[in-house]
């Protein structure tokens, strides 16, 4: 079964379904190890680990494609991919749709900014028209196979002009072929409630922590109607906090040892990518050859 055959059944499942993000093949098999039915490659992610740069739309689209070769070899569960805007004109978006296809994406999350985006938290997004929208939409939705890649849009509405518009917008996108709608950034469970209920899709939330939403639990997005959850930058923070830690302890006492007990053992982190499976292939091969 393909990838985004799968991630169509989770989607018709009773229960919400937690997507953490991830930002490479580590970050990724980290979430697959730990049992969670999907991962999300976060767009912010990509920007901070590939460039240097906050999200302000510096990352090209080959850039990214090589991300996504690279750990959907290191993964089995579906995939979530960020896309931005499409990354320009249609061509661009019909390629990716293309050869993302080819790759077995499970779904991509495309929305309706104006380049140049911003990280959906951030004040100072403009939108594009509705209509440009929807041709990205469409531009997806007809070159994708048959049950293939399933279409989250996302409408950055809320923040820049208000409640009414961003599910009017959703109500559009849905209409025009998306899956599932992001409506990014509301400002509390009572806009996330009336959203889920407004629209007759399955409904995307980002719990950002410290974002413009508020953060909530998985019974809380469950009774208010959302189906989906991301998470896109928690590994990112948590990592670059316990980083920094190391660093600091490392410098003051000239030894990381003081951090051992939070550390894998080399062992531990080898056997996490399948060390001694990749050993045993090399051997057979090597002693074929003699």
């Amino acid at each position: 079964m393909r990838n985004s055959e799968q991630f169509r059944t989770l989607l018709k499942g009773r229960d919400i379904i937690q997507i953490p993000g991830c930002y490479d093949c580590i970050t990724a098999v980290m979430v697959e190890r730990s049992g969670f039915p999907a991962v999300y490659l976060t767009g912010s992610g990509i920007s901070l680990t590939l460039s240097g740069m906050p999200d302000l739309n510096t990352v090209s689209y080959l850039e990214l494609r090589q991300v996504v070769q690279n750990i959907r070899g290191a993964i089995q569960i579906p995939m979530v991919v960020d896309i931005d805007t499409g990354f320009g004109a249609p061509l661009n978006l019909y390629r990716l749709t293309k050869e993302f296809e080819m790759l077995d994406i499970a779904a991509v999350q495309i929305e309706d900014q104006r380049i140049p985006k911003k990280c959906g938290h951030e004040l100072g997004r403009k939108l594009v028209e509705d209509s440009e929208m929807v041709s990205r939409i469409r531009t997806i939705y007809e070159n994708r196979q048959e049950n293939g890649m399933v279409i989250i849009a996302r409408t950055d509405a809320r923040t820049a002009a208000g409640l009414d518009e961003a599910i009017r917008r959703g109500r559009l996108y849905a209409q025009a072929g998306a899956d599932v709608i992001f409506v990014e950034s509301p400002e509390s469970i009572d806009e996330v409630r009336r959203i889920a209920a407004d629209i007759d899709v399955p409904i995307l939330f980002n719990n950002v922590e410290g974002g413009r939403s508020p953060f909530l639990s998985r019974q809380e997005l469950q009774e208010a109607g959302v189906k989906l959850a991301i998470y896109p930058n928690a590994q990112t923070r948590v990592v670059t906090k316990k980083c920094m830690e190391l660093l600091s302890s490392l410098k003051e006492t000239g030894t990381t040892g003081g951090m051992a007990d939070q550390m894998l053992s080399h062992k531990e982190l080898w056997a996490m990518f399948n060390h001694d499976g990749w050993v045993a292939v090399e051997n057979k091969y090597l002693m074929s050859g003699r």
